[in-house]
């Protein structure tokens, strides 16, 4: 049975893990053009939904196998095992306040991302551009198939997976860790394959551009709050 520590982690990494993903139309909006123009059954389109967003993941857990590798290096020392809002809390709670100071940061930086562009045919390609700038048509776009957005998802790793794996990871579990990536990835793609069926049938629950530039900022502050409730609340 989870502690109230790692029901903190976990609901950390659902609330980052569908914000991320919804707040993001590169995360479905592609499948439902392909969907509709290629005339996918709804069970292609959810299976290249999937793989897609297991490739997502796959990618960020090459980044959060760093946040294992400290917090187990971190946990060497002596105490640190039984340590509730100690040292590994305290590390937890400064990795998110660098997150969210560098989400703050990327935000008013306002650095080119990925924008996918639909034809009136069909077809999608991908571009670099800024939010809120004017309209240029780009000088490189690339026309994506489904096999190069599975490119373009490995290649886009989810950051925020380091600083929740180090915690587990500086108390040794291995059952924390591996929850905590069973988690993410389970509602990751979930949270697409909800999106992507939604977008296909006409709904639309959010406004993703006007989250989507503050993405990291958030993670950036859920990992801050989690933190905060470890150090300070004795979470």
């Amino acid at each position: 049975m989870a502690s109230l520590v790692d029901s903190s982690l976990i609901l950390t990494a659902v609330t980052i893990s569908c914000l991320h993903t919804a707040s993001g139309p590169d995360h479905y909006v592609p499948f439902i053009v392909f969907s509709r123009t290629r005339k996918w059954s709804v069970a292609k389109t959810i299976g290249w939904t999937a793989l897609c967003g297991l490739g997502h993941v796959l990618s960020s857990l090459v980044i959060g196998m760093i946040g294992v590798f400290l917090g187990w290096q971190l946990s060497r020392f002596g105490g640190i095992t039984e340590i509730r809002g100690g040292i590994a809390g305290w590390a937890l709670l400064i990795l998110g306040v660098f997150y969210l100071v560098y989400g703050i940061y990327r935000a008013i930086a306002n650095r080119p991302h990925k924008h996918f562009d639909v034809y009136d045919n069909g077809e999608v390609y991908v571009y670099q551009h800024r939010h809120n700038e004017a309209y240029v048509a780009p000088q490189r776009r690339i026309k994506v198939t489904p096999w190069i957005l599975f490119v373009i998802f490995v290649m886009g790793p989810s950051e925020p997976l380091l600083p929740l794996l180090f915690y587990p990871a500086a108390q040794q579990s291995v059952v924390g860790i591996i929850t905590l990536i069973a988690t993410f990835t389970f509602f990751t793609i979930l949270t697409m394959i909800v999106m992507v069926l939604l977008g296909y049938y006409g709904f639309s629950l959010m406004k993703p551009a006007a989250t989507e530039r503050y993405m990291a900022a958030i993670s950036g502050a859920a990992v801050t709050i989690c933190g905060i409730g470890m150090v300070f609340m004795g979470w």
